[in-house]
């Protein structure tokens, strides 16, 4: 930390003006996240923000020796709801240490799975978590002249949702009472039939392997599926007007709401959706077939894409210990000098990292989570970015759109936008959706476009699914290529999880597991503070975010500050427990998607 950025530190710690309020913990997966703040009451605004997480998880530690072909078994239970990212992250990485390249058909059912992951969590977390923050019950308890201006103002897309005013669209997201609450529920009931009709089982692939697929394909298979994502294309038709105007009166009602949440745009999106006819899963090709992905690969600093090239983005790749409960491997064995390239691979690199635990005291002034700190060298300015995934889904359509790669007749990148083209359905015609890149990285925009990308998946499993169709109506209907274990190799897998950038990076030795490192985006947008004094992300978007929320300090909620951190999409937001000064508990919120609190829980 600077001198100057110390000295604020301890101007702040000693403000009497200044409350601290803790929430902690704030999600039940990928190990639990805390966010703690300092609160100025006077001006309306979050002064300082620490992000903590209290549990070690140490796959990389016992992945160590393991059979490589057991890597994504094993990974997929780092997450209890993205699970299959995991498994099919690992698989790709196989793919490349192995030197296999599957079928295609294989490509296109993995592909289809993974677009009915993203439909599925998406639409659970927005409108059955998320929509909570924004319900009848909760602006009504935090935001009652928001209330009642939503009461007043017609719905601008009433005639494609059904809900007359912003008020109606309010109490229909009202937890298990709200009727799109309910419908919401239902839809995630058949996009989850949709994943298991590909990979098996739900998030725990049964079906998925190095080489391809289990699953045994047919022309009714691919039909079954077909069925339930003609089901999802008539609801997404409802969906994204609804959303459109249920953000957009936040923006009218509350002047000034760009600001929650808001941080600078540093984006990373490591792609998604393979193109078998292009991709060998070959690290010598990696920078062709990673740009034809069908969400295209980038970084983003300030707006500007900065690369799409899959080998960059993998070399500067940097693990920083930043304030971390972990000890250096600086002076640890290099595993890998040099990429099949030639290039040089920093000893900070996830191939070569060494995870050396420190169990230790929280400290905010000095180590206090067991996340360490990811970070992207950008080699103009020598800067380690810390980037966020924007829960996702901002990351990947702000990526697709400024590359303007992908063109499949149902979505198409502009350079500036994404065009999603939803076919004709049963009770709805034809509908095309634009995002438009946004001004800001922020809560709201995060938001949106987790609502937009539903439409986008959507749209790209017509087009897989038609793929699927031809290869079967041809007769190529194997899914799987033999391999055997090279005695050493390495690989890397890039994918995107539900909420994020998604790596794995394994090294082969002996025909074991040398040295194995998954990183999902949880640890990119929950890092601590790095060795720069770098705030990670979630610290960054809440620290300064103004407070909009109507109630004084005795009953206070926190909603802007939770609606930030939860537009990443931190897994799943499970209780938060709320604290004012030492420790006395002010109030109790308990399991924000079952909605009204409940004493002593």
């Amino acid at each position: 930390m600077d001198e100057k950025a110390r000295r604020i530190h301890d101007e702040r710690k000693s403000s009497p003006n200044l409350v601290e309020m803790n929430w902690d913990p704030i999600t039940r997966i990928v190990g639990s996240l805390g966010i703690f703040t300092k609160i100025d009451f006077d001006n309306r605004s979050v002064a300082e923000c620490h992000s903590t997480s209290s549990i070690f998880r140490g796959y990389s530690v016992f992945l160590k020796g393991k059979d490589p072909r057991d890597a994504h078994f094993i990974t997929s239970r780092i997450c209890g709801i993205c699970g299959d990212n995991h498994a099919t992250c690992s698989v790709y990485a196989q793919n490349m240490a192995y030197g296999i390249k599957p079928p295609p058909l294989a490509d296109w059912i993995i592909n289809l799975g993974e677009a009915a992951e993203y439909m599925f969590d998406h639409n659970i977390f927005q409108d059955n978590l998320v929509g909570v923050d924004f319900c009848e019950q909760m602006v009504k308890e935090t935001n009652p002249s928001v209330w009642a201006k939503a009461q007043s103002t017609p719905a601008p897309h009433a005639a494609e949702h059904g809900y007359r005013t912003i008020a109606d669209i309010m109490t229909a997201l009202n937890p298990f009472t709200g009727e799109f609450y309910r419908e919401t529920l239902y839809v995630s009931r058949y996009t989850r039939e949709m994943f298991s009709l590909m990979e098996g089982r739900h998030v725990h692939p049964s079906t998925l392997y190095a080489g391809g697929v289990g699953t045994t394909p047919s022309v009714q298979l691919f039909t079954e599926y077909l069925v339930r994502l003609v089901k999802y294309a008539e609801f997404m038709k409802k969906c994204v007007p609804l959303h459109d105007d249920l953000f957009d009166f936040f923006y009218e009602a509350l002047p000034g709401y760009e600001a929650v949440g808001q941080r600078r745009i540093l984006l990373g999106c490591w792609g998604a959706f393979q193109d078998p006819d292009k991709c060998d899963y070959r690290y010598e090709t990696m920078t062709d077939w990673g740009r034809a992905m069908f969400v295209t690969p980038g970084v983003i600093v300030d707006g500007k894409l900065v690369t799409t090239d899959l080998v960059d983005i993998n070399l500067n790749i940097r693990i920083l210990l930043g304030a971390s409960f972990y000890d250096d491997w600086q002076s640890r064995e290099i595993f890998v000098a040099a990429d099949p390239l030639g290039n040089p691979v920093d000893q900070r690199h996830p191939w070569n990292q060494t995870t050396i635990p420190r169990p230790q005291k929280r400290d905010f002034d000095g180590n206090y989570s067991w996340v360490m700190c990811p970070r992207w060298y950008d080699k103009r300015t020598g800067d380690h970015l810390a980037l966020d995934t924007g829960g996702g889904a901002l990351a990947r359509l702000w990526s697709t759109a400024l590359a303007g790669l992908v063109d499949v007749g149902y979505v198409k990148s502009t350079g500036e936008s994404v065009k999603i083209y939803l076919p004709k359905t049963a009770l709805r015609p034809e509908r095309e959706f634009e995002w438009k890149i946004p001004k800001w990285s922020n809560a709201i925009e995060r938001n949106r476009a987790r609502t937009y990308f539903q439409a986008y998946c959507a749209a790209l499993a017509y087009h897989f699914i038609d793929k699927a169709f031809a290869e079967v109506q041809a007769g190529r209907t194997r899914t799987w290529t033999d391999f055997t274990v090279p005695d050493e190799a390495i690989g890397c897998g890039f994918h995107e999880a539900v909420r994020g950038v998604l790596s794995h990076h394994l090294v082969i030795r002996d025909g074991r597991i040398a040295n194995y490192h998954p990183y999902p985006p949880t640890p990119w947008n929950a890092t601590p503070r790095d060795d720069f004094g770098t705030p990670g992300p979630y610290e960054d978007a809440v620290q300064n975010t103004p407070l909009f929320e109507e109630n004084g300090r005795d009953k206070f909620k926190g909603i802007d500050i939770m609606r930030t951190v939860r537009s990443f999409d931190p897994c799943l937001p499970c209780g938060v427990h709320m604290y004012l000064g030492a420790g006395r508990t002010l109030e109790r919120v308990h399991s924000p998607m079952f909605g009204a609190p409940r004493e002593g829980s």
